[in-house]
């Protein structure tokens, strides 16, 4: 069989994430990480050392990649530091199980009320993540998106962080952020983007099906995902900071949508 190389990326997880403990959550050899992959169990990722790669490497790869799995190269070196006998390869099981895109739907219409639904992008620590779910079920949100690629995922510090409302809500990961938004369109959902250079989110309505798009602190969200919205939304902000923790602005946001969407009654 005729051997391949696997090129680099350039959007793998940060290196941040390759500190998660060892134990359940870190699958290392050939077999058991191509029964995880056979299986459908959520990976956040598979590091692989750099080099020809033929065999049940070479199946174990494409395995990965046809399930939507990051594959990361690294020098061999680095995955010796992670792990003994690991055959080259090295796979990040998630800390809690990602559900289906359908489950969101699912959830606002058992409890009667249109889909409200949290996106992150490019959002990489896993701190922020946890921090977004833990207030995403409290004001009310069906779900979480995440995108496979440039993000933080399920791991134990994001699950830790949301303080067992990764319980409560729909998480779900996604190959294609974009295509994401379409289908929540087409669904009839209205897309509004965290955004400093749209308008005061004091004066925006968020009522209904929607959705809100988060950016991290320093990249913001990206270019064509902005476009796709359909409201950009700002924060306004006194002092000399000129941005806030991803987390904290997508609370800020989350409760303008409750409060359009939770009216209070006046007696």
């Amino acid at each position: 069989m005729q051997s391949f190389r696997v090129e680099p990326i350039n959007d793998a997880v940060p290196d941040g994430l390759e500190t998660i403990p060892a134990g359940i959550n870190l699958l290392t050899g050939r077999n058991p990480i191509r029964e995880a992959i056979k299986t459908g169990r959520d990976l956040e990722k598979l590091m692989v050392a750099r080099g020809e790669l033929s065999g049940s490497a070479r199946q174990i790869v494409s395995m990965a990649k046809e399930a939507g799995v990051m594959v990361q190269l690294v020098e061999r070196r680095r995955l010796d530091q992670i792990a003994q006998n690991h055959q080259g390869m090295v796979a990040y099981a998630s800390a809690y199980q990602y559900a289906s895109f359908e489950e969101i739907f699912e959830a606002a219409k058992v409890q009667g009320q249109p889909p409200f639904v949290v996106i992150l992008d490019q959002v990489t620590d896993p701190h922020n993540l946890g921090a977004v779910i833990r207030t995403a079920v409290c004001a009310g949100a069906h779900g979480v998106i995440v995108p496979i690629h440039r993000a933080a995922g399920l791991t134990p510090a994001a699950v830790k962080a949301s303080a067992g409302a990764v319980e409560h809500i729909k998480v779900v990961r996604v190959g294609n952020l974009n295509q994401t938004i379409r289908t929540l369109k087409d669904k009839g959902l209205w897309i509004f983007a965290a955004d400093q250079a749209g308008e005061d989110y004091r004066s925006v309505k968020i009522v209904g099906p929607c959705a809100l798009v988060i950016g991290s602190e320093g990249e913001g969200i990206s270019a064509l995902t902005l476009k796709m919205c359909d409201h950009r939304l700002k924060i306004p902000m006194a002092g000399e900071i000129g941005s806030l923790n991803a987390s904290v602005a997508a609370g800020i946001l989350m409760y303008a949508a409750f409060n359009g969407r939770n009216p209070v009654v006046q007696q």
